[in-house]
């Protein structure tokens, strides 16, 4: 268990700016390059569902950045999959900002959003070497619903799928 670190200064927004799109996907690319291997298929991954994001005019979907210092450390969004279904994406927090509450904060906000759309449930895809994301799924309230073994990013790994009734 790490120790509780001080909060840095930190501003959310959720409008996106110039710049954003590329730092979002920079942001995913490098943490989980370093972190965990993953090859540069990984930021297509990341940037293709992000462009659709972006063209899209939904009200029902957010982004949320979270800034310190002008630098991001941290962002999650949510998309609308169908009328009922939110699913939670590009969750991370960069290593600077972890064990500060950042995680939990954001992951909230994203909830929050979804009970005030009037989604039913929210959904994610994650992988299994996540683990410090997935215990915060599991407090609040995600159950794993389905879990296989793949190689994806070049990397051999266990994915599994997050739902969080709302009803």
């Amino acid at each position: 268990m790490h120790p509780h670190r001080e909060p840095l200064p930190i501003e959310f927004r959720t409008e996106l700016r110039p710049g954003d799109v590329e730092a979002i996907v920079r942001f995913h690319g490098e943490a989980y390059g370093k972190e965990f291997g993953f090859d540069p298929t990984f930021e297509t991954h990341v940037s293709e569902p992000l462009a659709a994001f972006i063209r899209s005019t939904s009200p029902r979907q957010r982004v949320w950045i979270a800034e310190s210092n002008q630098t991001m450390v941290g962002c999650i969004a949510i998309v609308e999959a169908s009328a009922t279904q939110a699913q939670l994406r590009w969750f991370l927090v960069d290593a600077s900002a972890r064990n500060t509450g950042l995680g939990r904060r954001l992951l909230s906000e994203a909830i929050e959003f979804s009970r005030s759309m009037k989604y039913e449930c929210i959904f994610l895809w994650t992988v299994s070497v996540l683990e410090a994301a997935a215990r915060l799924y599991r407090q609040l309230g995600f159950e794993i619903v389905e879990s296989h073994p793949g190689r994806l990013w070049g990397v051999d790994l266990n994915e599994e799928r997050y739902e969080l009734e709302l009803s």
